[in-house]
């Protein structure tokens, strides 16, 4: 399962697509899975990944989520692991937990700041960023501990990704983002949402750049994409989230669509999501798709 996905990967030929899910404020996954099988997406997609408590909000856990989605659907799981909640003890003892279960594949984060949490003055550990989950996994990887104790069980082989922004005022910064990650061993990196074709040329030569720089030839870049179909979320995610470039005309089209009707909004943003998707897909067809659990405007998108 896991040699396939990850040949996908690395294969500059080959079609591959992941969808994320985020696990809600619930004790019970399932109904998330439920969904995703009635809508007969996980046919369509290569794997999926599963968020760790986003914007430090309380969720379901992002590992078993994984290890459910997985076993439902025989696909690779992204398990993302946020360095906000965790020390390098904690990491390194749910890197074996989930290596047991056969949660594989995982997404290094360093996480949003625990001030913006839910709960109530919750502290962030952030002993290091996501590059020292990376090379916990490299330590894994060979047999041994962070702090180089071999194990008498080694695991299984661990699949580390990492994430990146998608735009920056000097693309220096993202050049010098992408070469230190994979300088850490991160076999695929996803980007932040990318919403015209220019920004994802840019990213894919930039990331060619740091390949060179780091000697990483498997590493690979996964464009993040994120339909949209309101003006409200365009103008949030252009105004408020660092490191996404929502074009102007996106904001002026469904501005004109608003001033119609809902009905015309959102089918002006579904023709404007439609085609960066498959902009995207011919240009490089390794994408991230991220809906904020919108399976049905998922599966618009991956039907056509």
């Amino acid at each position: 399962m896991f040699e396939q996905f990850i040949e996908k990967l690395q294969d500059p030929k080959k079609s591959y697509i992941t969808l994320e899910t985020t696990p809600k404020h619930d004790a019970n996954f399932i109904p998330v899975i439920d969904t995703i099988e009635k809508l007969g997406i996980a046919d369509k997609v290569d794997g999926f990944s599963t968020t760790d408590n986003p914007l430090a909000k309380l969720k379901f856990n992002s590992i078993i989520a994984a290890m459910l989605l997985q076993q439902r659907f025989k696909k690779p799981v992204l398990a993302t692991m946020s360095m906000r909640d965790r020390n390098k003890i904690a990491l390194q003892s749910d890197l074996l937990g989930a290596n047991n279960i056969d949660v594989r594949t995982i997404l290094a984060l360093t996480g949003d700041p625990a001030k913006i949490s839910d709960q109530p003055a919750a502290k962030g550990v952030f002993e290091s960023d996501s590059t020292m989950l990376l090379d916990i996994i490299k330590c894994f990887n060979a047999g041994i501990d962070f702090a180089g104790r071999e194990f008498n069980i080694k695991p299984r082989p661990i699949y580390p990704f990492a994430v990146s922004n998608a735009f920056a005022k000097n693309p220096k910064t993202l050049l010098k983002k992408f070469t230190k990650k994979l300088e850490h061993g991160a076999i695929g990196i996803i980007t932040q949402p990318v919403f015209d074709k220019e920004n994802a040329q840019m990213l894919l030569e930039l990331f060619e750049e740091a390949k060179h720089l780091s000697n990483a030839n498997k590493g690979t870049l996964i464009i993040g994409l994120f339909p949209i179909t309101r003006l409200k979320t365009a103008q949030f995610l252009a105004s408020h989230v660092p490191g996404i470039h929502v074009p102007k005309r996106w904001l002026d089209i469904l501005y004109t669509a608003n001033q119609k009707g809902e009905s015309e909004e959102e089918k002006r943003g579904l023709e404007l999501s439609q085609k960066i998707y498959e902009e995207i897909k011919e240009l490089h067809p390794k994408i991230h798709l991220m809906t904020a659990n919108r399976f049905k405007l998922a599966k618009q998108l991956l039907d056509e």
